[in-house]
């Protein structure tokens, strides 16, 4: 399956018509988006399809997702943590043999994590995270790989280049991933190959709580006094 994840950049980003083109060059799989505005809900009479939105809550944009065939079920919009401006929703698709989501997710590098710890912990056994993470260096382990380009894709004021837009797979198998012209975005789209693969899908991982105990066997011991030490 060849998915494409674009952050718009919605005020004056990625335009209905350069999205066109994407779909006719490309011809995705499934097309998930960040920062859609309502622009965007004009796509499916440009280039047929099927196409649904999740606003944020009292923000002009949102994420959406294009097919060429129809949903297997509604795309449904799942609360996340919020920031202390922006509310996040994400966006999670059932297909026919996994789960994606679609996510853009808060700024803070602590905050953000918790947002993909809670999506992780949601989806099912075979599932695929992608779109504008806003992470920063590499996450925890978790069960998920993250097999999206290595390579920049987001320019941040025009001169800061960071790896923002992430692709996590569990029970999943990327065969390619690249990334494309960013266009009037600040953001390079990235397209990645996903296929199933012959493993026996591995259960999500459960969260341990952390121990009092610093390792494995370790006890604690008795305080050492002072006057033990002169001795």
């Amino acid at each position: 399956m060849k998915i494409i994840s674009w952050n718009l950049l919605h005020r004056a980003g990625a335009t209905l018509n350069e999205i066109e083109r994407l779909v006719r060059q490309e011809r995705p799989d499934l097309l998930l988006m960040q920062e859609a505005t309502r622009k965007v809900d004009a796509l499916p009479s440009r280039v047929g399809g099927y196409y649904a939105r999740s606003p944020l809550p009292g923000r002009r944009h949102g994420l959406a997702a294009w097919s060429p065939v129809p949903f297997r079920q509604d795309p449904a919009a799942v609360i996340l943590q919020p920031g202390l401006i922006v509310r996040r929703v994400c966006q999670i698709l059932k297909l026919q043999d996994f789960a994606v989501a679609n996510v853009h997710l808060s700024h803070g590098q602590l905050l953000n994590r918790r947002q993909l710890r809670r999506i992780f912990k949601i989806l099912p056994a075979k599932a695929a995270v992608l779109g504008d993470c806003n992470l920063v260096g590499p996450i925890l382990p978790s069960g998920f790989r993250d097999v999206g380009p290595r390579m920049p894709t987001h320019f941040a004021a025009g001169l800061l280049r960071l790896r923002l837009d992430r692709c996590f797979i569990r029970n999943l198998a990327c065969t390619q991933a690249r990334i494309l012209a960013k266009g009037t975005s600040d953001h390079h789209p990235i397209v990645v190959h996903l296929v199933e693969t012959n493993a026996p899908p591995v259960p999500p991982r459960k969260r341990k709580r952390l121990s009092r105990t610093l390792w494995p066997g370790a006890r604690l011991r008795k305080p050492i006094e002072f006057k033990e030490l002169r001795k």
